[in-house]
């Protein structure tokens, strides 16, 4: 398909696509969200999207998908009080351009749950359109907002024998919000799993040269119940990483820092040296911490674009906003191991 029409991963053709295994047009649009946003959902999300109280309806939907071989039952919780669904039927994935889509794979508990949570935050608002998978992403920049690739989240790796390199865009996975009816604000949701914001502050990173190109923004923060005392030191992360650009004395010194400690981690040099220690003493709170990480995987463009003051003048015009949603929803009874996958 034209990728300049790509403006939401659960989009009609994809709905009629799965309509053609049986189910109803209401049925096949909630399971096209689940298969591009999640993998797994319970009965009160079909619910939720329907429109429909839990009974007979809901019932007969999952008792469907369970008979067909569409959605596997996973029990779990103290006397198996919790139940989801994971839907790793193959056919659905090819039907809808993504046979190898990595939800079809069984991964752990928790992080089952945590996809429900981000399916929660997606079904939740319906003012936007969701893009979720990654060539839908990368076919949405670069295509519909005429966006380069390289100033796209991304990941690179190398194979073993390094004659080869894949790179994957938008790494981090969580779905993507544009505004409905032609708006221009864009929600990029990130869910809490840990009770420090150390992969916030990358996922911020990673995310600030995108963030440059586009005219408005958010950063739609999901908090579990469990991490509801962590607003504070995320909301302080996004200052730090986005709202406080560096100084180009700094970027300087960082460069040069970095390429030292990278030099002495690979042990080609042990010798003492002031410059160098007065820079770990300088450089060493967890922003520093953080932009060697992401500097590591990209060079010195991560330093550039953590000096640039756009994205504070963004903030300061509220082009740029943090949102802090605390999911309504209660996950523990399903498993103890939300957080930990």
């Amino acid at each position: 398909m034209n990728g300049k029409a790509i403006r939401d991963s659960a989009r009609e053709e994809r709905v009629g696509a799965i309509t053609a295994f049986g189910l109803t047009e209401r049925q096949a649009r909630f399971l096209v969200h689940v298969l591009v946003y999640a993998g797994v959902f319970v009965p009160r999300q079909y619910c939720a999207f329907a429109g429909i109280a839990h009974g007979r309806k809901s019932y007969d939907f999952v008792a469907k998908l369970v008979a067909r071989r569409y959605a596997k039952l996973i029990e779990t919780g103290a006397l198996h009080r919790g139940r989801l669904f994971h839907v790793n039927y193959k056919p659905l994935y090819a039907a809808i351009g993504e046979p190898d889509n990595r939800h079809r794979k069984p991964v752990s508990i928790g992080r089952m749950i945590e996809r429900l949570m981000i399916l929660d935050g997606v079904l939740a608002d319906r003012r936007y359109s969701w893009v979720g998978t990654e060539r839908d992403k990368v076919a949405y920049f670069t295509q519909r907002l005429n966006i380069p690739e390289h100033e796209l989240p991304q990941v690179t790796f190398q194979s073993e024998d390094c004659e080869r390199e894949t790179t994957r865009y938008f790494p981090d996975k969580l779905p993507i919000g544009c505004e409905r009816d032609g708006g221009i604000r864009h929600v990029f949701l990130y869910l809490v799993t840990r009770d420090v914001p150390v992969d916030f502050r990358m996922f911020l990173l990673r995310h600030a040269e995108l963030l440059l190109s586009l005219t408005e923004w958010t950063i739609r923060v999901l908090i579990p119940r469990r991490f509801r005392k962590a607003f504070a030191v995320y909301r302080y992360a996004l200052r730090d990483e986005l709202a406080t650009p560096l100084e180009p004395s700094q970027v300087t010194e960082l460069e040069w820092f970095f390429r030292e400690r990278l030099r002495r981690a690979r042990r080609l040099s042990r010798s003492p040296d002031p410059r160098f220690d007065e820079a770990c003493r300088t450089f060493d709170a967890a922003r520093f911490q953080a932009l060697y990480r992401m500097w590591y995987q990209q060079g010195d463009g991560a330093l550039s674009a953590a000096a640039s003051r756009g994205l504070q003048d963004a903030l300061a015009r509220g082009a740029g906003r943090l949102e802090f949603v605390e999911l309504p929803h209660q996950y523990l009874h399903l498993s103890s191991l939300v957080g930990v996958a």
